[in-house]
């Protein structure tokens, strides 16, 4: 069965310390702090990357339990799956490399399905890495900048929604459905973390958790699919205005530290 992954936003350097010690490629990601082991992540044994002269605008991203493949990918579109970080926050990738545009493919021959189903999105993602350090020669670092963010706020008359049954549960998620007639997200059992992660996506902004919320929640909302703050499109609340009259919360624009990713080195890859 085909799965569709998706990469929850995290930490950055969180990732690039994992792969270190994961796959111990020399002087291919920067380091700082302490290495928190890991366990072994599964290997692709095969790796075919095909550039895509296609034009096409469109982008196709599969992957099941022994296969990931995508279709007119960029660079940046890898690192966007591989980190799970917006590609406004990746620099460095030169003029040439980032216009390009490729098939990718990687399979395991003899894959552990049992092994691989218990992997998170991260960890999944990961098993990325050593195909951008070795097709690609890829190194880079992190660095904290100082951009426009968003804070997530309770706003003076109070929540709209309720903590969830089950706290002990598992966080199942968020589910955010975009058609002509706007986009509904459904979430149960999530954090206000989780959900200042997900909102991230509609605002194209960081969003950092204020709320002071702890526990686990069960949220719904609608808005129109245009995310100007301004726009009342579709016949719809925008995001902004959903979130108060919806879920009593408000995003409020300032500045804050964002951890961004730079590219230090990538060429194109190699061939096959």
């Amino acid at each position: 069965m085909r799965e569709r992954l998706a990469y929850k936003p995290g930490s950055i350097r969180e990732l690039l310390l994992c792969a270190l010690t994961i796959f111990a490629v020399p002087n291919v990601w920067a380091q700082s702090g302490s290495l928190v082991p890991v366990a072994k992540l599964p290997a692709y044994d095969v790796v075919a990357i095909k550039p895509n002269k296609s034009g096409s605008g469109s982008l196709d991203i599969e992957s099941n339990i022994d296969t990931y493949n995508a279709k007119n990918i960029t660079v940046k579109g890898l690192l966007e799956e591989v980190y799970g970080i917006r590609r406004d926050l990746i620099s460095g990738v030169p003029g040439p490399i980032d216009a390009a545009h490729f098939d990718v493919m990687a399979k395991i021959v003899e894959p552990d399905s049992a092994a691989i189903r218990k992997l998170t999105g991260r960890q999944r993602g990961s098993m990325m890495l050593p195909i951008l350090a070795e097709r690609f020669q890829l190194k880079a670092h992190t660095e904290t900048r100082i951009l426009p963010v968003f804070e997530l706020l309770v706003i003076s008359s109070g929540l709209k929604f309720k903590h969830s049954a089950d706290q002990k549960g598992n966080d199942t998620g968020t589910s955010i459905q975009a058609s002509d007639r706007g986009v509904q997200l459904t979430a149960h059992g999530i954090t206000m973390a989780s959900l200042a992660s997900s909102l991230e996506g509609q605002v194209h902004r960081p969003v950092i958790d204020k709320t002071g919320l702890t526990g686990k929640y069960d949220v719904a909302m609608k808005w129109s699919s245009d995310t100007v703050p301004s726009s009342e499109t579709n016949g719809g609340p925008s995001i902004y205005t959903a979130l108060q009259e919806q879920l009593g919360l408000k995003l409020k624009a300032t500045k804050g530290p964002v951890e961004t990713l730079v590219v230090d080195h990538v060429e194109m890859p190699s061939e096959n």
